[in-house]
């Protein structure tokens, strides 16, 4: 059996329990070093042999699938955060069924809810907006001309940007084609780490702070008025409001 387990935003304490039993576990463990706290590693047991995956070809790690299948012990796939969101594990699933070997995915934190609890901040204010577009830039890898950031920027939705960060100047630059300058921007530099930093500002500014803080790469590019003090009150706890749960009560 090969799982594949989200290692969390980066805190080894945001590792789901059954992501952590399974790592305890593995037999074989292999994860994305650049990328995922080697922490998240911490306490399996001695024999388990360890792969770091950012040096290797998906032949490669699905070799050491195959191999660790083939000796009957278990391989623990760690990505990062929840390997759901830029995880490229479908190829890897869909050669897994191709040989025959079982799998599971094991849900993780996605950095964006990192990110969102590190500024202390609801992406879903009411009346301000109740969508949230998580996407990135094109770069090496292409986006579909549809899903361009002009085009996602449009809706004026929460928009939270993967892998952009290192063309901050660029990246406002096609956000300020819909969202206005003074709209706010925070950057929230590897949510839940120890050297964890948020920079704020609007289209207008976040450029220069950003590289004026040296942030390059392994940040989140969030912009929106949910960053804004201006919002309606919920609904869900509304004394006059009714539902299945509670009746409405007079002020």
């Amino acid at each position: 059996m090969v799982y594949f387990v989200g290692a969390g935003a980066g805190d080894p304490e945001l590792l789901t329990l059954k992501g952590k039993r399974l790592i305890y576990h593995a037999d074989t463990l292999i994860y994305a070093g650049s990328l995922v706290n080697p922490e998240v590693l911490a306490g399996r047991k001695p024999s388990s042999k360890v792969y770091d995956s950012a040096g290797m070809t998906l032949e490669e790690v699905l070799a050491v699938m195959k191999e660790t299948e083939q000796a009957g012990g278990t391989t623990v796939r760690v990505h990062t955060g929840d390997a759901s969101i830029y995880g490229a594990i479908r190829e890897q699933l869909d050669a897994l069924d191709k040989l025959g070997i079982a799998h599971e995915v094991v849900p993780g934190v996605s950095s964006f809810l990192a990110a969102a609890a590190a500024m202390q901040k609801e992406y879903t204010l009411p009346e301000v907006t109740q969508t949230v577009i998580l996407t990135r830039m094109e770069g090496r890898t292409p986006v579909p001309e549809r899903e361009r950031i002009e085009e996602l920027a449009k809706h004026r939705a929460t928009m939270v940007i993967f892998l952009s960060v290192g063309r901050i100047a660029e990246l406002a630059e096609r956000l300020k084609t819909a969202y206005p300058e003074t709209t706010p921007v925070a950057v929230v530099y590897k949510a839940s780490w120890p050297d964890e930093t948020i920079v704020t500002g609007t289209l207008a500014d976040i450029a220069e702070k950003v590289q004026a803080a040296g942030i390059t790469k392994t940040a989140l590019v969030t912009i929106g008025d949910f960053l804004g003090d201006s919002y309606a009150l919920s609904k869900l706890y509304d004394k006059a409001f009714t539902h299945e749960y509670r009746q409405g009560k007079n002020a």
